[in-house]
């Protein structure tokens, strides 16, 4: 089996992290947030991972190189049209079965229902109170007739999290097909729920199996909800540094400078970072930051970037410097 990733995506409710780097790659407790994802994938021994890349890719190329030592293979998405628009390139590369996964978000889902299936299809779900914003599933029995992408009225409260498996590539290549020709779209951009439909009325077993967690990582605000989710979840070994005070739970990577400063609760601190006379708390500080004689709280630092004086709430991108 090969994992699909689309990563094309702008990230724009993640600016202005997004402007210098691909969302997979904002920081989250150390690590990008796609290395988190990839850490719930490789259990599975993927044949090979397929990413689908766009804006700033080279940075997703160059950092998977040489981060994994395993099959990986890359294909552009020029034009952000949608996610069949993004799933139709790997036509070339995958033919067999897979499991496509948009990686903006954190998971933990048993994959060991792939295992036999007589599914041609398995969408991952969570029930949600409000729906509005995700694509859903309508079920008969165990079986998808429907789904249905943002709906407006609450025809189902199961989410599609983003996570397929598909036991034949070449049947959902084939229903893409017939999804653009047909033009099937929703704000100029082609949905997968829309083209596995389109199985589904020809006759495809499509189920689903449920998820345990779901932790967003599309915005700023969710992006730290994830982060305060992940510290609390699996809390970092206790960490001591002469000259400050660390308040679990809360990372900060061993080459990080800490002087007199109190780091925690929820902070992330990661790699060459500095914390001097300082607070940070409910934030993350990505490799290189620098935080100097402020309070910083409920934050997101980026790499190389740097505050100076007082301040409460931030978004500051890489490489910036705010003096106050």
């Amino acid at each position: 089996m090969d994992i699909i990733l689309p990563v094309a995506g702008l990230g724009s409710r993640l600016r202005p992290q997004t402007w210098t780097k691909p969302k997979p790659l904002v920081g989250l407790v150390g690590k990008p947030m796609l290395a988190h994802v990839l850490d719930r994938l490789l259990p599975l021994n993927p044949g090979k991972l397929v990413f689908i890349t766009g804006f700033l890719g080279d940075q997703i190329e160059a950092w998977a190189k040489a981060n994994y030592d395993r099959p990986l293979a890359f294909v552009d998405q020029p034009q952000m049209l949608g996610q069949t628009d993004a799933i139709v390139r790997a036509r070339e590369i995958v033919s067999d079965d897979a499991l496509i996964l948009f990686p903006d978000m954190l998971f933990d889902a048993d994959f060991g229902v792939i295992a036999g299936t007589s599914s041609d299809v398995i969408a991952f779900v969570k029930e949600v109170d409000d729906p509005s914003a995700f694509g859903v599933a309508v079920l008969d029995g165990e079986r998808v007739v429907k789904l249905v992408e943002k709906p407006q009225d609450p025809v189902s409260r199961l989410a599609l999290m983003g996570i397929y498996y598909v036991k034949d590539m070449g049947a959902l290549y084939a229903a893409i097909d017939e999804q653009m020709a047909r033009g099937i779209k929703l704000k100029n951009e082609y949905f997968l729920a829309d083209a596995v439909q389109l199985m589904i009325d020809g006759g495809a077993m499509v189920t689903t199996s449920p998820v345990a967690v779901w932790e967003d990582c599309g915005s700023v605000e969710n992006l730290l909800s994830t982060n305060r989710f992940l510290l609390d979840r699996e809390p970092p070994p206790p960490t001591h540094r002469d000259g400050a005070t660390i308040i679990a739970p809360s990372f900060v990577a061993e080459s990080a400078v800490l002087e007199r400063a109190v780091v925690g609760p929820h902070a992330s601190i990661g790699a060459n970072a500095v914390v001097r006379d300082a607070v940070v708390r409910d934030a993350i500080l990505e490799d290189g930051a620098t935080i100097e004689g402020a309070v910083v709280a409920h934050s997101i630092v980026g790499r190389k970037a740097a505050v100076r004086g007082r301040a409460n709430v931030l978004n500051v991108g890489d490489t910036s410097t705010v003096e106050l």
